[in-house]
């Protein structure tokens, strides 16, 4: 290497030496650049050439896929113009085929009128043959009218209402004959409809058969109680009897003190505070005040929570308060015996089951049946009949228009306009009217009677009136030369109405007449 060195340097060592060599790398970088430059020539020919070359091809492709385009589609053009042709011909043969049958059509048609024609012209002279024929009977007619006349020695004006009054009687007997006819298979009809329904609503819907009412007497457990109860100076039945409103009647009754009110609820409050005393044992003013105000109380919840078990057991929702404290208070209120409450929950629950059967709202008809006597729960304070505080209640607290009507017509004060409405009312008379269901008094039971028997006797003709099976039927027998058959049917359809018109009643009373003709004769 310092060899090497040491040769450049004595080499190179004068300046043109330097020149020399920088000449000598300049003519050889000139000649490698010119055998690039070569090169480069030979590869821009190639590639020049190829570029002609992938142009023609291209070329070419285009040219070939031009014509093969061109020639599917002259076979396209042709397939569509012979599919064309052909349709074309099956139209022209089809409308050439329409064409022709049109063409019977048209010579059928006129061959039907040139026929019409001949008909028209024979019904004309069939009719003109007819009015002359008519004209001819009419003359002919007229004719023997007046010899009918002449022979008869009677107009045909009379004649015709002779007949006239003949065909009224027979028509007004067949008439009534129809009539009835109709009423008892109407009845019969409807007596076994009714009964279906009604046994299909009773056997679903099990009623209690004892009737409940508030008791009055308070037991006591020795009458040593009595005296405490009196008080020093009978100052502590004082302040009982002011405090609840309610008389007490001590007397010789054994262990036993006698509640006397009009008002239940307040006999309930009063015979709950005795009864919380008695156990107790405190008997004073003071104490009997604190133990009322309790049993007030208590009652008071006691309403609220029968209101609303009497509610959600008849599945009723949306009642208002005020209502559903009124339905409580109608848990200590009885009608005959019948607990009111109770009885409002039958009627709802049987004009549920009756709307049911016949595709009614069901929901209406539960709902006004459980409102339907809540009059009764403020009757003892206000003025007015139940039904008229009840249907003030109803509108008072936003029920709707149908329960209003029903509780309005469910005793017939007013003429019921919707099914609801009678199904509430029938409900109601199934309710009172079962057996057991109520007591009525001796009083009232006997005035039924003789009603009955009064609204029978004051129709003439009446022979007797007899009331019988409890007031549930009435038998009326006539004077036999008085009625007919048709009259006796319309006399017991007359006091049937009567009955409904003026009596109050459960369940249904039963008009029988009877009409009897006897002849005799004697032998000899």
């Amino acid at each position: 290497m310092s060899a090497l060195l040491q040769y450049f340097s004595v080499t190179f060592s004068s300046p043109w030496a330097y020149v020399s060599l920088l000449m000598m790398l300049l003519l050889m970088s000139l000649s490698v650049l010119a055998f690039k430059w070569g090169e480069f020539k030979e590869i821009r020919k190639n590639f020049e050439e190829s570029k002609l070359r992938d142009e023609k091809t291209k070329k070419e492709d285009e040219d070939r896929m031009r014509r093969e385009a061109e020639l599917q589609a002259k076979e396209k053009l042709s397939a569509e113009r012979e599919k064309f042709e052909d349709e074309a011909r099956e139209r022209r043969l089809e409308i050439t085929r329409l064409e022709d049958k049109l063409s019977k059509k048209e010579d059928q048609i006129e061959d039907r009128m040139l026929e019409l024609d001949k008909q028209e012209q024979l019904a004309a002279q069939k009719i003109d043959e007819l009015i002359k024929k008519e004209d001819y009977l009419a003359e002919i007619t007229k004719n023997q009218i007046a010899k009918l006349e002449q022979i008869s020695g009677m107009s045909s004006e009379d004649a015709k209402n002779l007949l006239i009054e003949k065909w009224k009687d027979e028509l007004q007997q067949e008439y009534h004959n129809m009539v009835r006819e109709n009423e008892l298979r109407i009845r019969e009809d409807a007596d076994t409809q009714a009964k279906e329904i009604l046994s299909t609503t009773m056997q679903r819907y099990v009623m209690d058969q004892v009737v409940e009412s508030t008791v009055s007497v308070v037991q006591l457990p020795s009458d040593e109680m009595k005296g405490r109860i009196i008080g020093r100076e009978g100052r502590n039945i004082r302040t009982l009897e002011t405090a609840t409103g309610v008389d007490l009647i001590i007397d010789d009754t054994p262990e036993a003190v006698v509640l006397s009110c009009f008002d239940p609820i307040k006999r309930e409050v009063a015979k709950l505070a005795l009864e919380k005393l008695i156990s107790d044992g405190r008997i004073h003013p003071v104490r009997i005040e604190e133990m009322v105000a309790k049993a007030q109380e208590e009652i008071e919840t006691k309403i609220k929570r029968e209101g609303e078990n009497a509610a959600i057991e008849m599945g009723i929702m949306n009642l208002n308060k005020e209502l559903i404290r009124n339905l409580g208070k109608l848990y200590y209120r009885t009608s005959y015996g019948q607990n009111v409450l109770r009885h409002s929950m039958d009627v709802g629950f049987i004009a549920g089951m009756l709307a049911a059967e016949i595709g009614a709202n069901v929901k209406l008809a539960k709902r006004a049946g459980l409102l339907h006597d809540i009059g009764k729960a403020v009757d003892q304070t206000q003025e007015g009949t139940h039904i008229q505080l009840g249907v003030e209640l109803a509108k008072k607290y936003g029920e709707k228009e149908d329960v209003i009507h029903a509780i309005e017509a469910h005793h017939g004060d007013v003429t019921a306009n919707s099914i609801e409405a009678v199904l509430v009312k029938l409900a109601d008379a199934v309710s009172a009217g079962r057996p057991g269901a109520r007591r009525d008094t001796l009083e009232i039971y006997i005035k039924r009677l003789e009603q009955l028997e009064k609204i029978a006797k004051g129709y003439e003709g009446i022979k007797q009136t007899f009331a019988v099976q409890a007031g549930r039927e009435i038998r009326v027998i006539v004077q036999p030369e008085n009625f007919d058959d048709l009259a006796s049917n319309k006399l017991a359809r007359d006091i049937a109405n009567k009955i409904e018109q003026e009596m109050d009643y459960p369940g249904q009373i039963k008009v029988t007449v009877v009409r009897e003709f006897r002849t005799t004769e004697i032998a000899k």
